[in-house]
């Protein structure tokens, strides 16, 4: 009785101490719920991206050598790379020895350094290759073509790192991509918040699905300019809904041409947004005009001379013309007015796309575009498309796809007179993904016939992720007020399935 009776006693001494802590908790639980959502999107996107860099192995992810190898000329030498042929560094020609990058790309049932004397080996030989002259390298592949911005951007934790390994620098410029990747998952969330604000619960769940997205962690988690671009892409949309919903002020104009001027810096691929930009801005200028035309072209003018500012700058400092970007956009475009009828063009935009009419030829024998190249590759075809789940996988992923599509288009049918008010601003919209697909298929045309469809891969698709969200936001919306909130949370539980199995696939394919 006594030990219980001084037991008790200890018991209550120490309750005025554990009560404090127990407050703390709470206030510490108190801070967390004040951290804004799109905070919280923002580093789910970074940790899934982070995530992925961990899992994919070094220069296993599409070009990833290529754009390692810009960066590495523009910080070792200050210069751009001016050539897509020649020999790699030799730095990096060790590395991609050790990791067996050249004999995974050949024996699809090899696998990566997975065991420690194979890790010893590989940290020996990438130390002896870190003391070997950084000269740099005129070669960067295929990624000597674009702008510099992103490359620009990786230089700095690639001289932060310079002293150690390439595996180590490696790791930093991947680091840096992940934060890329929760920048455009904030922008879609901010583009769903500003187009569709009559039911904010539906926001969450659009950025939560972009955030977990497989194929935008991968991306956002090794080094390619992708990055960089679906962020500013994601910001365009965004930077446009504001626009559109508050008007066009000074502030958000030169948002705009900054945004703008960004993707022209990032890489080429942008080109294709500029006919709707173009479009964006002369509607909402003419808004303007209503009230003051003075004012309009005053707002009009400041977002496009600083969407052209690094053109311009370009061209006085004679830095332009000869660049190997600008030489192969000319040279593809001069080819491709030569290579078919317009008819022929068109029949094969159509079919990239949409199922082929009668009366077509068909450029896709056997093939049906819409589900073997789009659906199928958005479920899960990665790196060099040597990594993809079984086929029932993929009529399995039917199912919610038609689900999501069915409840998108009753919201649209449902808000159909809102959406009338909207005509202009959905118009602009559907011309900058018309500049996206549209792009697409003229590259693809380029080596068509002989390649079928070259740049038929869903990553060109990523700069309309903004409107991926929207469609995720409309379909929760579509299941009603009721069963809404459910539908949104079971997209993101989907989302999420086939993030971390795509990541086993990547495990069992590299370590299994």
């Amino acid at each position: 009785m006594a030990a219980a009776a001084a037991a008790i006693v200890s018991a209550q001494r120490l309750l005025p101490i554990a009560r404090p802590r127990v407050a703390s908790g709470r206030r510490g639980v108190s801070r967390l719920r004040r951290i804004p959502t799109p905070a919280w999107i923002a580093l789910v996107a970074c940790v899934n991206a982070v995530c992925w860099s961990v899992i994919s192995p070094p220069f296993e992810v599409a070009d990833e050598t290529a754009h390692f190898g810009y960066v590495k000329q523009l910080a070792e030498t200050g210069r751009l790379p001016h050539t897509g042929v020649g020999s790699i560094p030799r730095e990096v020609a060790i590395a991609l020895t050790d990791l067996r990058v050249f004999k995974l790309s050949e024996d699809a049932a090899g696998g990566t350094v997975a065991s420690v004397a194979e890790q010893q080996r590989l940290e020996r030989a990438v130390a002896r290759a870190a003391q070997l002259p950084r000269e740099g390298s005129e070669t960067a592949g295929v990624a000597s073509s674009e702008p510099p911005l992103y490359y620009a951007l990786e230089a700095i934790p690639y001289r932060l790192a310079f002293n150690s390994s390439i595996l180590v620098r490696l790791t930093l410029m991947r680091l840096l991509s992940a934060l890329l990747g929760g920048l455009t998952a904030l922008f879609v969330y901010l583009f769903v918040r500003e187009a569709l604000p009559a039911e904010p619960w539906a926001w969450t769940p659009a950025g939560l699905a972009v955030a977990l997205l497989p194929l935008l962690g991968m991306l956002s988690g090794a080094v390619t300019p992708d990055a960089l671009l679906f962020a500013v892409c994601a910001a365009v949309f965004f930077l446009f809904a504001k626009a559109f919903r508050r008007g066009l002020s000074r502030a958000l104009a030169a948002c705009i041409g900054a945004a703008i001027a960004v993707g022209l810096l990032t890489k080429l691929n942008f080109i294709a947004l500029l006919p709707g930009c173009l479009a964006g801005l002369l509607v909402l200028g003419a808004r303007v005009g209503r009230t003051s035309k003075r004012d309009a072209c005053g707002r009009l003018a400041l977002a496009c001379a600083i969407a052209v500012s690094p053109l311009a700058a370009a061209l006085i400092a004679g830095r332009l013309t000869p660049h190997i970007g600008v030489h192969i956009l000319s040279s593809s475009l001069a080819g491709l007015s030569h290579h078919g009828s317009i008819p022929a063009k068109l029949e094969y935009l159509w079919q990239l796309y949409l199922p082929r009419l009668p009366g077509m030829s068909s450029d896709f024998p056997g093939l049906s575009t819409i589900r073997q190249i789009w659906l199928n590759g958005f479920v899960g075809v990665y790196t060099w498309a040597n990594i993809a789940f079984p086929t029932w996988v993929d009529l399995l992923a039917l199912i919610p796809t038609a689900a999501i599509a069915a409840l998108c288009a009753r919201t649209l049918v449902l808000r159909r007179d809102a959406l009338r008010a909207r005509t202009l601003e959905l118009c602009v919209y559907a011309l900058i993904a018309a500049g996206v697909l549209v792009s697409i298929a003229i590259l693809s045309y380029s080596t068509f016939p002989g390649i079928g469809a070259q740049f038929g891969r869903v990553r060109y698709l990523f700069p309309l992720l903004a409107l991926l969200g929207a469609v995720l936001a409309l379909a929760a919306r579509g299941a009603g007020r009721r069963w809404g909130p459910a539908v949104g949370a079971l997209i993101v539980v989907l989302v999420l399935a086939q993030n971390l199995l795509t990541q086993l696939l990547f495990v069992s394919r590299y370590y299994g």
